[in-house]
């Protein structure tokens, strides 16, 4: 029986991929108990050369080629064949951290919980080459329904899937899928995974270590484009309102982590998007994509409601000029110093 999947996307990672892939099989696990899923979403450079030596050498290894369609879609098309009891989804320019795994998929399989989220160490590109090893705490669990999870460790922040060991009937039990073409497809998926799960597993143990601030990221642009997947992704998580039986500080929690993403394309906006009619077109897409959004929790929130329901344009120009004009004063105390 396999009691593992771990689904790997790869695209235009050649720098990075290889680490990934032997992380994986650093984790003293029988590699009959455990199956590799490596989904190539047309990549242009040799991500995948540089790994055809660890393919061959391995017989739980499947490798699914296709065209370019993105991210979440080479991640379903990786659920829909996975046969492992329980599915992890590592990014492919992050690490396993060495023997992190085992007592992570024991527990899970001992328990047969929803989901396990474990902790990460975060650690600058730059300085990767410096990385030495960790050295890990006591490894405990602490059981809690997925609802006290939302609300207690989950950042919005830091919707990462693959600090989390899912149970595969559970993904296909709820029709939990990743929203195909978008960037941000971790925040509703994420979240739509807490707000249904009945049985999971928070621990300390630390399991990935995440890469930041790589060139050529996704989370290192933004662009028109890229607003409307903070659009769609805002918009599909606010309709997770509609889950039955969510108690009022659920949904009051979620709602506010609707509003941080908001805040969060706001910013990206008036920092990142220079021409007036860009930062125009956001509030296009928003109004489009994301109808129902309603945030109202406090004087800010209502007028902000009200400014982008009936006066976007106007909301995001005043925004901009006010952003200008701090950094101007700033600029001016800098310089008299």
């Amino acid at each position: 029986m396999i009691q593992l999947s771990i689904i790997v996307p790869v695209y235009n990672v050649e720098p990075y991929i290889r680490a990934c892939m032997e992380s994986i099989f650093m984790q003293g696990l029988d590699e009959t108990c455990f199956e590799v899923i490596i989904v190539n979403d047309g990549s242009t450079d040799c991500s995948m050369e540089v790994i055809q030596d660890i393919i061959s050498q391995h017989a739980n290894i499947t490798v699914i080629n296709q065209e370019n369609l993105s991210l979440s879609v080479a991640r379903n098309k990786g659920i829909a064949i996975a046969k492992g009891e329980y599915i992890l989804m590592p990014d492919s320019d992050d690490l396993l951290i060495e023997n992190s795994l085992k007592p992570l998929l024991e527990k899970a399989l001992e328990t047969k919980v929803d989901l396990v989220v474990a902790d990460f160490l975060e650690i600058e590109d730059k300085d990767m080459s410096k990385f030495t090893g960790v050295v890990q705490k006591e490894f405990s669990v602490q059981e809690k329904t997925g609802q006290l999870l939302f609300l207690e460790d989950l950042n919005p922040w830091q919707c990462y899937i693959w600090r989390t060991l899912f149970r595969r009937e559970f993904l296909h039990d709820n029709h939990i899928r990743f929203i195909s073409g978008i960037n941000l497809q971790d925040v509703p998926f994420t979240h739509k995974c807490y707000l249904n799960a009945q049985r999971c597993l928070r621990t300390t143990w630390l399991l990935n270590i995440y890469r930041k601030n790589r060139p050529g990221a996704a989370t290192t642009f933004f662009n028109v484009e890229k607003s409307r997947s903070y659009s769609i992704a805002m918009d599909a998580t606010w309709n997770l309102r509609m889950i039955m039986g969510l108690s009022p500080d659920v949904l009051y929690k979620l709602e506010e982590d609707v509003y941080m993403t908001f805040t969060a394309m706001v910013y990206h906006t008036i920092y990142m998007l220079k021409k007036r009619g860009d930062r125009h077109k956001v509030f296009d897409i928003l109004k489009f994509e994301a109808p129902q959004l309603d945030f109202t929790h406090g004087t800010k929130q209502k007028v902000t409601s009200f400014m982008i329901r009936h006066l976007p344009y106007l909301y995001i120009d005043l925004f901009y000029l006010y952003v200008q004009l701090v950094y101007r004063k700033v600029w001016k105390i800098w310089a008299r110093q």
